[in-house]
């Protein structure tokens, strides 16, 4: 088990969560996800929380590490609060010359940052509980009712490696950054504008690599005879059980009592 997991990187394990059916935990993660957005007293967030760290638990996972995986988007999360803080009209609470942060504003950033922090953790226990052929195959199951206009095979195929390719693009990024740190280069010095000048040349190869990889990746698929999913069969059919029955049910109810509280 690897100390602190990142999104789209799956550990295995034999905890209930990983047993579940990958179509049930799509289609609970898509209706925590619809009432997350739904609710908005601090009550409801507190309840959709500890049902998150509750799951976690149950899976058997690091708490300090599902949380520490969590770093990379405290960036956007601050970003969201502040933007929200100056950009929100109300009562003022601080003045910074033409920039005057309101008391609305604080408590709408800190509702979206909430909001966020929980949808991340919450996206990355399906991932870290899910493995990527089995996210494939329940996400193609749950696209293919959509009718032939819709490629679900290719549209399932697409997220599964973004989401596989995250936690190595993000290994790929630290390497640069320490080679570069190596060479002089400082990246956590000087104001925000000097902050962003000097990830241009992070960047510049990071994208160049991923583009590397994509064309690597689909040599690799043309050259094992990948041709769609017109006529693929699998070795493991997908079925939902008793297990999955009752995650919906602790689902529906934590949900509801949620909704009850949030309103």
């Amino acid at each position: 088990m690897i100390p602190e997991p990142v999104l789209g990187q799956y550990v295995p394990g034999d905890s209930p969560l990983h047993r579940l059916d990958p179509r049930t935990k799509v289609v609970l993660l898509a209706a925590y996800s619809l009432v997350l957005f739904l609710v908005r007293q601090w009550a409801a967030y507190g309840v959709l929380a500890g049902f998150v760290l509750g799951a976690a638990v149950l899976a058997r996972l690091p708490l300090a590490g599902v949380l520490g995986g969590m770093r990379p988007m405290l960036w956007l999360v601050g970003l969201t609060l502040v933007l929200n803080l100056v950009a929100v009209p109300g009562d003022p609470l601080l003045t910074l010359g033409p920039l005057v942060a309101t008391q609305q504003g604080l408590e709408l950033g800190l509702r979206l940052a909430v909001r966020l922090l929980l949808l991340v953790t919450a996206a990355a226990l399906l991932t870290l509980t899910t493995s990527p052929i089995a996210l494939t195959d329940g996400l193609e199951a749950l696209l293919r009712p959509l009718g032939r206009r819709v490629p679900a095979h290719e549209l399932a195929m697409m997220m599964t490696i973004a989401l596989r390719f995250i936690p190595t693009l993000a290994e790929e990024a630290e390497r640069i950054m320490k080679a570069q740190m190596a060479r002089g280069a400082q990246f956590h010095r000087g104001g925000p504008l000097r902050r962003l000048r000097a990830l241009v040349p992070l960047l510049v190869p990071l994208f160049v690599g991923a583009f590397r990889r994509a064309d690597e990746l689909a040599l690799a698929m043309e050259a094992r005879g990948y041709r769609g999913g017109a006529g693929r069969t699998r070795y493991r059919e997908l079925r939902v059980g008793r297990r999955d029955a009752a995650a919906v049910l602790l689902t529906a109810l934590v949900l509801g009592v949620a909704l009850r509280w949030g309103r």
